[in-house]
C-alpha cells in the first residue's frame, strides 16, 4: 500500500474535531479539486510502499486509539477500483480496538470495511479545476449518487461540504434531497480555506448559513492552529 505520510495530531474536521488521532495518508486521487490542500497526495505512485504488518506497526507506534485513513482518496486504487488492502487494514485496526475514520469524497462504494465513521465530503461545483481538460474529467467523477447512498446506508457517517459562498447552499440542498436522510447534526458546512486568514475571513458567512439551515458548522481546527503547514 502506497503511503504518503503517517503522523499523530488532532482531528481538525467533523464531529470528532479535537480528538487526538493517527493520520494515515494514502497516495492517489482521481479528482483534481482546485482548492485541494493535499495536492502532494494526488499521484498514486508517490510515497512509500508498506506491507500490512509494517503499516500496522507504524500506526501502533503512536499512543492513540483513533486512526484516520485519508488521502488523496483512500477508497480508490490506481485502477479506480476499490483500493487493494483497505478492508484488510481496517480489520487489523479494528482487531486492535482502534476507532477507524475513513475520509472520502464518496465516489466509490466499498463494502465490508471495519469503519466506525465514514467521513464523506461530496464535491460540489465549487471544486472544479480551472484547466478545461482536468475540469471535464473531474466533473465526470466528482459525484456518484449510488456510491454516496450506499456509504450512507452501510456505515455510521458524516457529510462535510466545503462552502465558498452562500450560493453553494442551494446545490447542497439539492444533493441531500437525492440521498438517504442524514441527521442535520451530521451534515457539516466547512469554510473553503487553505490558510488561517482565509478561514477567519469566510467563517462568519458559513456560521450564518448554519443558523439558517440547522446544519452543523464544520470547524477546520488544523487550519486555525497551523494554517497550511503540512503533517500537523
Amino acid at each position: 500500500m502506497r503511503v504518503i505520510e503517517i503522523f499523530h495530531s488532532l482531528q481538525g474536521e467533523g464531529i470528532l474535531s479535537g480528538t487526538p488521532s493517527v493520520f494515515v495518508r494514502l497516495a492517489g486521487c482521481p479528482l483534481r479539486c482546485r482548492w485541494c490542500d493535499t495536492r502532494y497526495a494526488w499521484d498514486f505512485s508517490a510515497g512509500d510502499e508498506y506491507g500490512m504488518d509494517d503499516l500496522v506497526e507504524a500506526i501502533e507506534k503512536h499512543p492513540c486509539g483513533h486512526v484516520v485513513i485519508t488521502g488523496g482518496e483512500p477508497m480508490v486504487g490506481p485502477d479506480l477500483a476499490a483500493r487493494e488492502g483497505l478492508a484488510d487494514l481496517t480489520s487489523h485496526l479494528r482487531a486492535r480496538r482502534m476507532h477507524v475514520t475513513i475520509e472520502t469524497a464518496g465516489g466509490l462504494f466499498v463494502p465490508d470495511l471495519a469503519c466506525d465513521l465514514m467521513s464523506i465530503s461530496p464535491k460540489t461545483t465549487n471544486s472544479a479545476p480551472a484547466e478545461p481538460t482536468l475540469a471535464v474529467a473531474h466533473e465526470r467523477r466528482r459525484t456518484d449518487l449510488g456510491a454516496l447512498a450506499g456509504l450512507i446506508e452501510a456505515y455510521p457517517c458524516q457529510l462535510k461540504f466545503v462552502v465558498e459562498t452562500a450560493d453553494d447552499i442551494g446545490e447542497i440542498h439539492r444533493l441531500l434531497d437525492r440521498l438517504p436522510p442524514v441527521p442535520s447534526d451530521r451534515v457539516l458546512l466547512m469554510p473553503q480555506a487553505r490558510t488561517r486568514d482565509e478561514l477567519l475571513a469566510r467563517a462568519p458567512a458559513v456560521v450564518q448559513l448554519c443558523r439558517q439551515t440547522g446544519y452543523r458548522f464544520g470547524h477546520r481546527l488544523h487550519v486555525l492552529l497551523w494554517s497550511d503547514r503540512r503533517g500537523l
